[in-house]
């Protein structure tokens, strides 16, 4: 009798699997050999992440207790959407979400264009000198603190003694109260940001135009296009990736407008208006000593960034668009 030992059929997928994903280990291995400089390069920012965003990211489970430091996180009771309702159900939630909505609309319709312009402008000036020392200048507020940018405003808007109000006075106009007045708060917040962050925003912008094949200029001036066209049928199409992009990054910060800035604006007369959940965060749960609430208030903001930019990046691709991810 012949014994032949066949193999079992249902075993050589398996095997065959089993080998690949062995050989792909090895490649990605032999790759990072090959390439450990260049991991070594990224290691400090992974740490960085994984340390200071990701780690603390297990504290978020205290906006489901009522956290009291000296008991712990695991010693603290459990509270569910408590905090949650709370910040749902008070009076100035819906304040403090028009409040931020329209300063984030302030920030997409009026800030967010103006660096794209500015590169625009900025790509067709042909003195190279000219052009550096321009950028030089609308780079420099970037490096100021909002410190520093809102005691410049001061000094010139103030009600006694500011530069702006003394020549309102001296031509005869009454002074304005810019930095106390609701009517003028958002009027003032805008502007700072386009004073600080207009230059410092148009770099990558700048970069992405350097990168535009020159042989479509070439092949639009040949069809008679004159930079005006040339602008709106290259120029603006080669950047539109990144301008998505940078949108829907902007997008995901809605609720987020920044702590620092606002705070110096605010004030008790102008509060109705410029209340945002930044400042809310701060006066209402740390400076309270509530940290289970703010903790409930910083994860709203966050699942509601989250969410937007998942929703417009499913909106740009269903337009064509690459997205984020």
């Amino acid at each position: 009798m012949e014994s032949v030992i066949k193999p079992n059929d249902q075993t050589l997928p398996e095997l065959t699997m089993k080998q690949q994903k062995k050989i792909r280990r090895q490649k990605t291995w032999a790759n990072m050999r090959k390439n450990k400089l260049l991991y070594l390069m990224i290691f400090p920012g992974f740490l960085y992440f994984i340390i200071f965003k990701y780690l603390p990211m297990g504290g978020l489970i205290i906006a489901f207790q009522d956290y009291q430091p000296f008991l712990g996180i695991l010693g603290s009771p459990w509270v569910g959407m408590k905090h949650f309702i709370r910040l749902f159900t008070e009076p100035t939630f819906f304040m403090l979400l028009s409040n931020t909505l329209i300063l984030f609309a302030l920030n997409i319709f009026i800030f967010f264009p103006m660096p794209i312009i500015l590169a625009l402008m900025l790509n067709e000036v042909k003195n190279k000198y000219f052009k550096s020392g321009i950028q030089t200048l609308i780079y420099i507020p970037h490096f100021m603190s909002w410190v520093i940018i809102v005691s410049i405003t001061y000094v010139f808007l103030n009600v006694d003694g500011g530069l702006i109000n003394e020549m309102l006075a001296a031509m005869g106009f009454n002074k304005v109260s810019f930095l106390t007045s609701p009517d003028w708060t958002r009027t003032v917040y805008i502007a700072q940001v386009i004073w600080k962050e207009l230059g410092w925003s148009t770099i990558i912008y700048i970069a992405a135009i350097t990168a535009v094949d020159t042989q479509l200029y070439e092949a639009a001036e040949m069809d008679g296009a004159g930079r005006l066209r040339k602008t709106w049928h290259v120029t603006l199409p080669a950047i539109r990736p990144v301008i998505i992009t940078l949108l829907i990054l902007k997008i995901g910060s809605t609720l987020d407008l920044g702590f620092e800035h606002m705070y110096l604006l605010l004030n008790s007369l102008n509060r109705s208006v410029a209340e945002i959940f930044d400042t809310y965060i701060y006066t209402a749960g740390l400076k309270n000593g509530q940290l289970s609430f703010s903790t409930a208030v910083g994860l709203f903001k966050g699942l509601v960034g989250l969410v937007l930019v998942m929703l417009s990046n499913k909106l740009a691709k269903k337009f064509g668009e690459d997205g984020v991810y």
